[in-house]
Parts: structure tokens; C-alpha cells; sequence
């Protein structure tokens, strides 16, 4: 337990320092923080497949986050001619030309996967082996480095200034906002399905994939999400440099509600899908990066959805309501 409560303090630390360079220095902090996450997060995914008896290429997995964020930046930089669904566009062309990469290069080490058939004692011809190796590597792609390359796009809301107009003159502080609340969702919820569930335990809410959790801490975690996180919108809305943001962006008190409930879901969502994958794997923990939490994925299986809905959502205020 002691473990456990000093990893928290470090990652509460690393992120607070994150979020103060962001707001004070740059958002390329930010970033920086963003691309470490989710290559460690890759390579563990990468190593959770192989334990599921799916090869993958370790490397590519792994690269994989360098590469997209590289191309997302750059396509920030010129966005007030190409607009944010581009960056999207982007995003889904990079991970098309990596899966290739895999394909060809698993097809390059024709002695290696002819090796591993054989071992394996497969019917299957080299290219349908390659084929099934690329998909592999394609699922690292997407989980989790596709999905937390929303992060990404939220710390640089401001600068999306073709789509975005509005959001330009607040200095950042508005993409602070956003990323503040993505952050404290899946955290208000996870504490809180933890200590509720542990207070009230009763029926188990997925007893094959993760036999700890339960209904009560689940529900338990969604009603105090939105709780916290309406607590956290009214401390915000009372400092008046922020109170005219909420208001010349149109953000209401009850979109943070339907926010942090459907995020709240997500979240649980996520941490559920990990579990599973770890189930199929046969581990208890992703990885060891994390003394008391086990690995860097571990601890973002919950943000693996809810960051691409909370961009879709305060993209959806910014641009519709």
C-alpha cells in the first residue's frame, strides 16, 4: 500500500509539473509527456499481444507514436488553411502506410516467419502469416497509440484556428481546460469505483474479466465523476479570467453533466477492455514501470476512450451549440 501511495504522489507530481509548464512555458511539454506515454503504453501493448500468442513487429509498435505525433504537430502548424478534420485524415493515412510497412517488412524476414510456422506448426502460407502479423501490429497502432493521440489534438485546441476561431485569444488557457477535465474523469472515477465498491462490495459487475470490480463501485464511480467534476466546473467559473471563457464559448455547467457521465462510462469501458486483454494474456499487469500500479498501460486503459470523446465533445460545443 505504501508502494502504491508513493507511485501516486509521482505521477500526481509529473502531471501537475506538466500542466504548469504547459500553461506557463509551452504545450511542447506537454507533448513531451503525451509521446512517453504512449510509446511505453505501445511497447506494453506490443508485449501483451505476444503473450496472447499474436505476433506483432515490437518495434513499428513502438515507433509507431513518434512518427504519428511528428506528422499531427506538423499538420497543427499549418491548420488554419486545412482545418481539424485533416488532422484526422492524417492520423488514419499514417496508420494505413505503417501497416504496410509491417506487412512488407514481415515478407522481408521470410526465413524468421517461415521459422516461426514452423515452429508453430501452422498450414498457413508466408504471406497470409505476414498478413495476420501486420493486423497485429495494426491493433498496437490504434490501441492505444491512435486513441491517445487525441490528447494530442486537446492540448492544441488553441492552435487549430481554422476550426476553432473562437478559442484562439485565450493564451491556452482554454486547451487547459479541456485537459484538465480529460485527466480528472477517468481519475474521479476510478478513485471513487474503488472506495465505494470496497465500502458496499455486492454483485460483481464482470466476474470473468475482472473479478474485483462491482456494480456498486461502478455506479458509484459514474454519479461521483459527475459530481466532482460539476464541483471542479464551479471553482473554475469562479476565477473571472476563466468565467469568460466558459462564457464566450458557450460551456455550460450541464454539458460538463452529460460530459462527465457518458466519459465516466468510457472510462470504465476502458479499464474493462484491458482487463480482458490482460485475462488473454495471462498477466496480472501490463508491465512493472509503475511500483504498486503495474505497467504505463495500466494506468491508461481508462483515458483509451475518453480522450477521443472529450475532444469530440467540446469540439461538438465549440463548433455546433
Amino acid at each position: 500500500m505504501k508502494t502504491r501511495f508513493m507511485t501516486s504522489v509521482m505521477i500526481v507530481a509529473v502531471l501537475a509539473l506538466a500542466f504548469i509548464l504547459k500553461g506557463f512555458v509551452s504545450p511542447y511539454f506537454f507533448d513531451a509527456l503525451i509521446l512517453f506515454i504512449s510509446m511505453y503504453s505501445a511497447y506494453e501493448m506490443s508485449k501483451l499481444l505476444t503473450k496472447m500468442d499474436k505476433p506483432n513487429n515490437h518495434i513499428l509498435s513502438t515507433i509507431f507514436p513518434a512518427f504519428l505525433m511528428l506528422f499531427v504537430l506538423i499538420n497543427i502548424s499549418f491548420d488554419a488553411e486545412v482545418g481539424v478534420i485533416y488532422n484526422i485524415v492524417i492520423a488514419v493515412a499514417i496508420l494505413i502506410i505503417f501497416f504496410a510497412i509491417a506487412f512488407v517488412w514481415s515478407l522481408l524476414n521470410k526465413s524468421k516467419n517461415l521459422k516461426e510456422i514452423r515452429y508453430k506448426k501452422l498450414s498457413i502460407s508466408l504471406t497470409k502469416y505476414s498478413f495476420q502479423k501486420a493486423m497485429n501490429t495494426a491493433f498496437a497502432f490504434v490501441y492505444p497509440s491512435f486513441l491517445l493521440m487525441f490528447m494530442t489534438l486537446i492540448n492544441h485546441f488553441d492552435q487549430m484556428t481554422s476550426s476553432f476561431a473562437d478559442v484562439t485569444q485565450f493564451g491556452g488557457y482554454f486547451s487547459l481546460i479541456v485537459l484538465l477535465f480529460a485527466f480528472l474523469i477517468p481519475i474521479f472515477t476510478d478513485t471513487f469505483a474503488y472506495l465505494i465498491g470496497g465500502i458496499f462490495g455486492g454483485k460483481k459487475l464482470c466476474p470473468k474479466i475482472s473479478p474485483n470490480k462491482t456494480i456498486s463501485g461502478a455506479i458509484g464511480g459514474l454519479i461521483s465523476c459527475v459530481l466532482f467534476s460539476t464541483v471542479v466546473y464551479f471553482i473554475l467559473f469562479s476565477i473571472p479570467e476563466l468565467k469568460t471563457i466558459f462564457s464566450q464559448t458557450g460551456f455550460a455547467f450541464w454539458h460538463i453533466i452529460i460530459i462527465s457521465l457518458i466519459g465516466s462510462a468510457l472510462a470504465q469501458v476502458g479499464d474493462l477492455l484491458e482487463s480482458a486483454l490482460k485475462r488473454q494474456a495471462n498477466v496480472k499487469d501490463s508491465g512493472r514501470l509503475l511500483p504498486g500500479h503495474g505497467g504505463m498501460l495500466d494506468r491508461c486503459d481508462s483515458y483509451m476512450f475518453v480522450m477521443p470523446y472529450v475532444f469530440i465533445a467540446f469540439s461538438i460545443i465549440l463548433l455546433v451549440l
